[in-house]
C-alpha cells in the first residue's frame, strides 16, 4: 500500500496549491483533504487550506506548519459563488499565484433510490458535489489562464462508474468526470491540465463514520466487510493513496496528462462478475 509522502521533497517547490475540503470530520484516521495538504506541502507547495469550517482548515494548516511548511486557512462554502470568488482572491493575495487546485469536497447526505430520494437531498448533493466544483474552477481558471499554467485535480468516486445504491451521489460523481473532461479540453490551449481521481473504498473518517452511521453496522465489522471487497491485498486504501495520486497529477511529472480519470481503488473497477 502507498505510504506517506516523504518530507523535504522538491516536486512542487515554488508552487501554490489550493486544497478545497482541507479539513476533516473527527476520526482515528486521516482524511483525503488533510493528507493531500500535507503531501503537497512536503514537496514544497505553499498551501491554501479551504474548508466550510475554518477551525478544521486551521488544524490542517497547523500540521503543515509543524513540518516546516507554509499554509493559510480560508473559510468558504463552495455552493455559494461569492465564497468561491473570495477563496480565489485570498489565495492570489497571499502568494500572487495559484498553480494547483484540488477539489476534494463531496457528500452523500440523505441519498437514496429513485423512488425515495427527496428533491432537497438531490439538490444538496448536486450543489456540493458538482456545482461547487464548477464554481471553484470558474474563479481559479482565469488566474491560471493569465499565467498559462496550472493543474486542477478533481476528486470523483468509483461510484461514478460502478454499481451503487446512492442515486444522487453516483450521478453527481459521473458529472464530475464529465466536467473534468470538458474543462481539460477547453483549457489545454491555456496550458492548464485537468484530471480526476476516482477513489474506491477508503479508510477515512468521513467514509467510515458516515457509512457506519447510515447503515447501523458496527465500525469494526464494517471495516472487515470493506477490506474483503478490495482485490488488492484485501485492504481498503487510505487517504495517503489519494494524496500521492494527487501529488503526481499536480506535479510536472504529469505534464503531458490531461483529461484522465484515474481509479485509485485497489482493483475494484476491473472486477467483472
Amino acid at each position: 500500500m502507498m505510504t506517506e509522502t516523504p518530507n523535504n521533497g522538491d516536486r512542487l517547490t515554488g508552487k501554490v496549491a489550493v486544497v478545497v475540503g482541507a479539513g476533516q470530520t473527527p476520526g482515528d484516521t486521516i482524511g483525503n483533504g488533510r493528507a493531500t495538504s500535507l503531501a503537497l506541502a512536503r514537496q514544497g507547495a505553499r498551501i491554501v487550506a479551504v474548508d466550510r469550517f475554518l477551525e478544521a482548515a486551521e488544524e490542517t494548516c497547523a500540521m503543515v506548519r509543524a513540518e516546516g511548511g507554509e499554509a493559510i486557512g480560508v473559510r468558504a462554502d463552495i455552493t455559494v459563488e461569492s465564497d468561491c470568488i473570495t477563496l480565489a482572491e485570498q489565495a492570489q493575495a497571499a502568494w500572487d499565484q495559484i498553480d494547483v487546485l484540488v477539489n476534494n469536497v463531496g457528500i452523500g447526505t440523505g441519498d437514496a433510490g429513485a423512488t425515495t430520494l427527496t428533491e432537497q437531498s438531490w439538490d444538496l448533493i448536486f450543489d456540493v458535489n458538482l456545482k461547487g466544483m464548477w464554481l471553484t474552477c470558474k474563479h481559479v481558471l482565469p488566474l491560471m489562464r493569465a499565467r498559462r499554467t496550472g493543474s486542477i485535480v478533481n476528486i470523483s468516486s468509483l461510484a461514478a462508474v460502478a454499481s451503487a445504491p446512492m442515486l444522487a451521489y453516483k450521478t453527481s460523481k459521473a458529472g464530475v468526470n464529465s466536467l473534468t473532461e470538458s474543462l481539460a479540453g477547453a483549457n489545454a490551449k491555456h496550458g492548464i491540465r485537468v484530471n480526476a481521481i476516482m477513489p474506491g473504498l477508503m479508510d477515512t473518517p468521513m467514509a467510515m463514520v458516515g457509512v457506519a452511521a447510515a447503515t447501523g453496522v458496527d465500525p469494526s465489522d464494517l471495516r472487515r466487510m470493506r477490506d474483503a471487497a478490495v482485490p488488492l491485498g484485501r485492504r481498503m486504501g487510505t487517504a495517503w493513496d489519494v494524496a500521492n495520486a494527487v501529488l503526481f497529477l499536480a506535479s510536472d511529472e504529469a505534464g503531458f496528462i490531461t483529461g484522465a480519470i484515474l481509479p485509485v481503488d485497489g482493483g475494484q473497477s476491473i472486477r467483472v462478475g
